[in-house]
């Protein structure tokens, strides 16, 4: 019995091995990543609670617009992935090209949407419904946010190009170099910008918002520079700028494959904000203690969100080399593994969570419900974790409409209805709101294992044979 269960859901070293090198250069990056997002809300919260929530807000529409990004070029990077891992390195040049345009585009709708409608989006998150905040301050300070952000939504697209598309071939350590120099300078520059030291003027949610420009731009200078001078690691580099070509036949299986994961991603997205709006509904506070409690979780949710990207490349890689059995191996372990992980990480997060919102200066109403939003979080991170690596499964063989309903019509069907109910019509306190929204992950972790069982995404899209 103890032999079939090592069997079935424990690799052997070289395994774990080849996880690890994927995974940990990808946690480094976005551990550091989020630890300074972490020192960087900490910074804006000192200014004050309606600075820190108008950040806040800006930063939810943020997230909207780089999660639609990352469906831009996981469209194209599925094929990407199984081109590279069948030596195609022409047809991985046309996914790099599609990735591209597919994100200037988004990003060209997105500056419109926010120089327009500014206002509009913004008041969707504040109430006065709360017992703490200034809303008229607190949109001051997203509007002066949201102005200075909208300067690095280019590089940023521009640079999760690259960086997809260098992570589609294996190489995770130079994404994750661009990261650190550009968190970094982001953390630096934050408070020298935002208290206004070395002679600098105090500017600020301004400064934060400037911090993170520069830091986009250097991102983004780094992997583009990297690329183009590591032409024999990066081949499908050489002549992407020549043409703008992409063959019919690609452009209509990456539009046909690529556009469900790119809308679901779209959905998905906006479908949390809708869901962060209904919390809203219950005051300002509630903006704050999220944005502690979110900006805080973003650390220890590193570790599922990575695990889940590896299962991208490496489940991918086997589909486009044809080698299905040991795919379905693979991706079963690597579930597995990614689930124990998070177990342990949950443990450790319910335990040192609480402490956090005590560093914000902020009233302590906001602090104790950041503290239990924290906890909720926790508990439920094993359930994501599972879904998180069901997603990235059928998506890896091309699944892209099933994954489309797995995830964005789940989300809007059940869990906004949900949440909106809850939240308006109801006297539950925003506590119990939360834990029963995010524990609706149960069902979904129900539905995501039969799909993951049936085994109808082990296919191989880029042509060649199957063993």
């Amino acid at each position: 019995m103890i032999q079939k269960f090592k069997k079935k859901f424990i690799g052997d070293r070289d395994f774990y091995k080849r996880i690890l090198y994927l995974s940990v250069p990808m946690i480094i990056q976005n551990a550091i990543t989020n630890f300074v997002s972490f020192l960087d809300n900490i910074m804006v919260g000192q200014i004050g609670t309606e600075q820190m929530s108008g950040v806040a807000i800006i930063n939810q529409l943020m997230f909207v617009f780089n999660i639609c990004i990352f469906g831009g070029v996981s469209g194209a990077g599925i094929f990407g992935t199984q081109f590279y891992g069948k030596g195609d390195y022409e047809g991985q040049k046309y996914t790099f090209r599609f990735k591209l345009y597919a994100c200037l585009i988004i990003t060209g709708i997105a500056l419109l949407l926010f120089g327009f409608f500014d206002e509009q989006l913004i008041n969707l998150y504040l109430s006065d419904r709360g017992s703490v905040g200034d809303i008229s301050l607190a949109l001051s300070s997203a509007q002066e946010y949201l102005v200075i952000m909208m300067l690095g939504l280019i590089p940023f697209a521009v640079g999760q190009t690259y960086i997809n598309t260098i992570r589609e071939s294996g190489h995770t350590f130079i994404p994750m170099v661009a990261s650190v120099a550009a968190v970094f300078t982001n953390l630096v520059l934050d408070y020298v910008l935002i208290f206004g030291v070395l002679g600098f003027p105090a500017l600020g949610v301004r400064g934060a918002a400037i911090a993170t420009v520069i830091a986009r731009f250097i991102e983004c200078f780094i992997v583009m520079i990297w690329t183009h001078t590591h032409t024999d690691k990066n081949p499908y580099i050489v002549g992407a700028y020549k043409s703008l070509r992409i063959p019919k036949n690609i452009l209509i299986d990456v539009l046909k494959k690529g556009a469900p994961l790119m809308i679901n991603e779209m959905f998905w997205a906006s479908g949390m904000a809708v869901i962060s709006q209904c919390y809203a509904y219950r005051g300002l506070e509630v903006v704050a203690a999220q944005n502690i409690s979110s900006t805080i979780c973003n650390l220890f949710n590193i570790v599922y969100i990575q695990l889940g990207g590896c299962i991208a490349i490496v489940v991918g890689q086997l589909l486009g080399a044809g080698k299905i059995e040991e795919a379905r191996d693979a991706d079963t372990k690597m579930i597995f593994f990614s689930v124990f992980c998070c177990s342990i990480v949950s443990v450790i997060m319910v335990l040192l969570g609480g402490f956090f919102p005590g560093i914000y200066n902020t009233e302590q109403s906001i602090k104790d419900l950041a503290k239990s939003f924290i906890i909720i979080s926790a508990l439920a991170m094993p359930l994501c974790s599972f879904c998180h690596c069901a997603y990235f499964t059928l998506r890896s063989g091309g699944k892209t409409i099933v994954t489309f309903l797995f995830d964005s019509v789940y989300t809007w069907v059940l869990v906004i209805p949900f949440a909106f109910f809850l939240s308006r019509y109801t006297t539950l306190t925003i506590t119990t709101v939360f834990f029963l929204v995010q524990f609706t992950e149960l069902i979904k972790v129900v539905i995501g294992f039969f799909m993951v069982r049936s085994g109808t995404w082990l296919q191989n899209i880029v042509g060649g044979e199957q063993s």
